[in-house]
Order: structure tokens, then C-alpha cells, then sequence
């Protein structure tokens, strides 16, 4: 039986897609522009080809920067995906506890970057910061503007406590949608904890953890305003990640050829990472499907 696919719908949207791609397009060729040309000021520019995107891939500046955001992103994906799948599992399905756990963790995502980053500046100083203070009153040497192990940790702690809750919500929401018959049954069959997680709760978390793992790596990898607040990149360049650098040669240097350069090849990682992702785990999760059917 032949079916008949109505289209219409995409005339509704079309507005929406003409504007975003308007709204896109349209810097992006700004930057494309700016990669190629040199400026000496006076908006008078100059053809420079490739020269910045061969200057930038021999620069040890963008490998080391390019390496902390790596770092960076891996620690955080390998706390707070389990972290976020385990506090999910012990919220409360049903019961007054539901809505009073969906807000508490809504908190977090609440705050805007800066104000994230200011929060936890003020927080871990030690002169009137509760965690700096509290640390200093224990004897721990904590200091995150001039101890690189504190800066990193401080930064790690402050995107756990901020991104978790994304994590948290998606995975419940993968839980909550498993039909109670598939526990009923497992609990017929003597099943344990470890088995209705391993065999029902994760194979069904699948699409939302993939999801989230997706989310978490764009925006750990790009990340920017709150270590800019709490450590400006330090110390020293500690924690100057990709978007600080590129920030700072744009803006603090002027340097408009090689910053546009940076900024697409940072793009083009982006995308690349994203990508192998998602095709990774869409196609391990494509396997299982077969296999499951079999």
C-alpha cells in the first residue's frame, strides 16, 4: 500500500528556518571572510589565504588549549552521567516527593552562567567564602587563583553542581515512561536490582542518556563564562580552554585573522565530536534493537 506523505506542514516552519539560517549564515561568512584576510586597521584588508589556519594547527598555544578542554570534558561526562543516572534511580516515582524533587533539581539549571560563575568565586575565596573559609579552618591549603589542582577542582565541582540536574531530569524522564509491566514481571522472575537495571532501566534510558551525553559534551567542551569569572584562565593558563583563548585574541589582542580561524576550526571540532557520538552510540543502540528482536 503506497503512501501519500503530506508536505504542508513544512510551510508552517519555514519562516522559522529561513530566519535561523539568515541569522547564521550570515556571521558565519563574517568569520569565514575575516579567516583569510589580514587587517592592518582602517578597514583596510589584506589577502592571507590559508597562512592562519597553517599558523594556528602549528601552534602549541591551541593543542595545549584544545587538550584542557578534552580534560575537562571527559572528567565531567564520567561524573555526571553516572552521578545523574544514580540520583534518578532513587527519586520517587509517585507520591508528593515527585514535584518537590523535579523543582529542587530544576534549581541549578535556573542560574545564569555569570551569576553561577560569581557564586562560586565568592564561595570558595578564603577570606569570606564558606567552602574557602571552611577549608582553611580545617588546615587544607585551598587556594583556586594560584594552586592549579584547586582551580581545576573547583571548576570540576562547580559544573557538577550546576549540569548535573540536566542529567538527573533527562534520565528520569526515561525511567517514569517504562510501563510498569516490565517490573511487575521481573519481580515474578526473582529478578534483582543489578539485573532490572542492567536488562529494563538502562536499555530504555538509552536515547534519553544519549541525549544528555551529547548536551553535556557541546556545552562542557565550549564552556567559557564561569571559568572566566572564577580563575579569568588561571592560573597562568591552567585553565584557559579553547572559548578563553579565542576570547582573548579576539578581543584582548585584536587579532581578528587568526581568531576567526580559531573559531572554525573549533566549529568544525565541535561538530566532528558531536558526530562520532552520536553515530557511536546510534548504531550501538541500532544493534541492540536487532538483537533484542532476534
Amino acid at each position: 500500500m503506497n503512501k501519500t506523505w503530506n508536505n504542508k506542514a513544512w510551510f508552517m516552519v519555514l519562516p522559522v528556518l529561513v530566519l535561523v539560517a539568515f541569522s547564521a549564515v550570515i556571521p558565519l561568512m563574517t568569520v569565514v571572510n575575516y579567516s583569510v584576510q589580514d587587517t592592518f586597521g582602517n578597514n583596510q584588508f589584506f589577502w592571507a589565504g590559508t597562512d592562519w589556519f597553517i599558523e594556528l594547527l602549528e601552534s602549541d598555544r591551541f593543542w595545549e588549549a584544545l587538550g584542557r578542554n578534552l580534560i575537562f570534558s571527559v572528567i565531567i561526562l564520567l561524573i555526571e552521567v553516572p552521578l545523574g543516572i544514580f540520583i534518578a534511580l532513587n527519586m520517587p516515582k509517585k507520591g508528593l516527593g515527585v514535584p518537590f524533587c523535579l523543582v529542587f533539581m530544576s534549581l541549578p539549571l535556573l542560574i545564569p552562567w555569570n551569576v553561577v560563575g560569581t557564586i562560586w568565586q565568592v564561595f570558595g575565596r578564603v577570606d569570606i567564602g564558606l567552602l574557602g573559609y571552611t577549608l582553611f579552618s580545617m588546615g587544607v591549603d585551598y587556594n583556586y587563583v594560584s594552586n592549579v589542582s584547586d582551580a581545576w577542582i573547583t571548576l570540576i565541582v562547580m559544573d557538577i553542581w550546576h549540569w548535573t540536574s540536566l542529567v538527573v531530569l533527562l534520565c528520569y524522564a526515561g525511567l517514569v515512561s517504562i510501563p510498569d509491566a516490565y517490573f511487575q514481571a521481573a519481580k515474578i522472575d526473582g529478578a534483582s536490582r543489578w539485573s532490572v537495571f542492567r536488562y529494563i532501566q538502562l536499555p530504555k534510558m538509552k536515547r534519553v542518556l544519549l541525549i544528555a551525553v551529547l548536551l553535556r559534551f557541546m556545552d562542557s567542551f565550549m564552556i567559557y563564562t564561569e571559568p572566566f569569572v572564577v580563575t579569568g584562565g588561571g592560573p597562568g593558563n591552567s585553565t584557559t580552554f579553547l572559548s578563553i583563548d579565542l576570547v582573548k585574541m579576539a578581543i584582548g589582542q585584536f587579532d581578528l585573522g587568526p581568531a576567526a580561524a580559531m573559531s572554525l576550526v573549533y566549529f568544525l571540532i565541535i561538530l566532528l565530536f558531536s558526530w562520532v557520538f552520536y553515530t557511536v552510540m546510534t548504531s550501538h543502540d541500532g544493534e541492540t534493537g536487532k538483537g533484542g528482536e532476534q
